[in-house]
């Protein structure tokens, strides 16, 4: 290859270019196949590069946007072959081939000339500063597009609107030229975001801009543990999740989660989410024990839930406390203290705002929960052991082999309204829900069954349960689950469950403790959960329904200090457990 001419060289280096390698010469390039011109020899060449030149700056102009950045042809040069094209390129380049021949083959015309290839330089100075300044233009506003949607994605995600808005203001501001425009835009991307759904993201999959009520369908087919992963994928999906429609399936099938058998909610105020991650600790058994209550001497509590308050007896006296916040501790100072019986209280319930008790002395008491009214009657002969209150009617048995009706309005007081010989002593006592009969547990020594239902309004027997009682499996505590359903224990170690609807000769299922322990107390969720507890170290056992074996069983007391559980009562959180010196706590919600 030739050398460029000195002329262009000198060019190159006043305007900072570099020279790189020339490009393949084109066709009449050397002045062999283009016709001659006016000017010698050279003229040709020269005039073949000019041609192709005029071209290209025709070419270029008419591209919209773009026609700053390509090259400016030389004006008077034979030489002045510059193409003004984006990126580095060398004045030996830019001239061409044809400029090289003209000003190798006649000096004179280059000086005549009047330094084409000099300007042909300077086009490709200029068609450089052009290209550059597009270049910026759309790299400007690429990175204009790319804020913006950063800024949209940020809002979309419920980040804070202030916060946002000065981010991507700052993000504008670095950019000249975008202040008022990029403000205006921001303020109509934000209403526009503030009138959008709070919780439903913008972006996203399509499964998640789906209308909430095929979603909730969706997701009704999931189990606990997909539910709890999903809710960590974005917040929305957290709140979404955290609906009670879905969980409400799964709590139904939990353990102690608020809801009966037939569905009913319990539990309203507190979150079905948050019930069925207690309920799991229910299921595992993991828990906190605590002591709330001490005393000095034996005894045989009882106690009562109420709202935030706790109901115990203690020898003649019932005590009121008050539930702190946490629900596993006491204020120590009671609210409130009843009295009136000369013996220990054997047995009491809580009913329309009164405090129905029944003592040792063969009395019961009626005490106003909120005031310092309180009526004594005698009522037995003997200690009575057990009462029940619903509806304005209380029964009551007693060890004299006597069950009772009464009335609790004000003015008939004291009135018996039936006796009933049950020709057995007593121990437990239960009003159906309908209010048309009541059934009685008694000591199983003078009949086959000690389960008896008699008429409430008649005092008749209606039936028995069962017919396979052994002698002396008394039944020490009986509860009615529905009108039709009822739950009973006693010296047999059999926790039994009745359906009146089925048969009344045999149970519907039962349950063994294992250890061949009198089961003193139990108490149910109303759905799958039963708790029991037993006459030997004060254990608290945890059945499910579902199953035939034990779940969990908690000793509460060790050899030295044996007692059996007197009584239990539960929440969706804690289970409380009455023993003969102390009153325990089972804590589920901070095991």
């Amino acid at each position: 290859m030739v050398s460029p001419p000195l002329g262009a060289a000198a060019v190159a280096a006043r305007t900072g270019l570099r020279v790189g390698p020339a490009p393949s010469p084109l066709m009449g390039s050397q002045g062999r196949s283009g016709p001659p011109g006016n000017g010698g020899p050279g003229e040709g060449e020269g005039g073949e590069a000019r041609k192709l030149q005029e071209g290209r700056v025709a070419r270029g102009k008419r591209r919209k946007g773009k026609g700053k950045g390509k090259a400016r042809a030389g004006q008077g040069g034979r030489g002045s072959g510059a193409e003004g094209k984006p990126g580095p390129q060398t004045a030996k380049e830019a001239a061409g081939p044809g400029a090289e021949a003209g000003a190798r083959a006649c000096p004179r015309e280059e000086a005549e000339g009047g330094g084409s290839v000099e300007e042909g330089a300077r086009g490709i100075i200029k068609g450089d500063e052009g290209s550059a300044g597009a270049g910026k233009e759309a790299q400007g506003r690429e990175y204009r597009k790319k804020e913006a949607w950063r800024v949209r994605a940020r809002r979309r995600e419920g980040a804070r609107p202030g916060r946002a808005q000065r981010q991507g203001g700052q993000a504008w501001a670095d950019i000249p030229g975008t202040g008022l425009a990029m403000a205006a835009e921001a303020g109509e991307e934000e209403e526009e975001a503030a009138r959008e759904s709070a919780a439903r993201p913008a972006a996203g999959p399509a499964l998640w801009r789906l209308p909430e009520e095929l979603l909730l369908l969706i997701c009704s087919y999931l189990d606990m543990r997909a539910l709890g992963r999903l809710a960590q994928v974005c917040r929305w999906l957290r709140r979404f999740t955290s609906c009670d429609l879905l969980w409400r399936r799964i709590a139904r099938a939990s353990l102690n989660s608020g809801f009966t058998r037939l569905g009913t909610d319990l539990m309203t105020s507190v979150p079905v989410k948050e019930r069925v991650k207690v309920s799991q600790n229910w299921r595992l058994g993991r828990c906190r024990e605590a002591i709330l209550l001490k005393w000095r001497c034996s005894q045989m509590p009882w106690m009562q839930l109420e709202d935030n308050s706790l109901y115990i007896s203690q020898a003649n006296f019932i005590l009121a406390y008050q539930f702190r916040p946490d629900g596993a501790s006491l204020n120590r100072r009671p609210l409130g203290v009843f009295a009136g019986h000369d013996e220990d209280v054997c047995h009491f319930v809580l009913a329309n705002s009164h405090i129905i008790s029944a003592g040792g002395d063969g009395k019961i008491g009626v005490h106003k929960i909120h005031s310092t009214f309180t009526v004594k009657y005698s009522a037995h002969e003997q200690e009575v052991n057990c009462v029940d209150c619903k509806g304005g009617i209380i029964v009551s048995g007693s060890r004299d082999r006597t069950a009772k009706v009464w009335p609790l309005a004000s003015g008939r007081l004291g009135q018996c309204l039936h006796t009933i010989q049950t020709e057995d002593r007593v121990w437990s006592i239960a009003i159906s829900p309908l209010l048309s009969s009541f059934v009685t547990g008694t000591a199983c020594c003078g009949h086959f069954s000690p389960l008896r239902i008699w008429d409430l309004n008649s005092g008749q027997l209606m039936t028995h349960l069962g017919s396979d009682f052994p002698p002396g499996a008394g039944v020490l505590d009986v509860m009615y689950e529905s009108p039709f359903t009822l739950l009973s224990c006693g010296y047999d170690t059999y926790v039994r469950y009745w359906d009146l609807r089925t048969s009344v000769r045999k149970c519907v299922m039962e349950w063994e403790e294992p250890h061949d322990s009198t089961l003193y107390c139990l108490q149910t969720d109303g759905n799958h959960l039963l708790a029991t507890g037993s006459s030997y170290y004060g254990v608290v056992r945890l059945w499910d329904r579902r199953q035939r074996a034990c779940l969990h069983a908690f000793p509460l007391t060790s050899t030295p200090l044996s007692s059996p559980v007197y009584c239990l009562r539960l929440t969706t959180k804690h289970l409380y457990a009455a023993l003969s010196y102390n009153l325990h706590v089972l804590d589920f919600q901070n095991p």
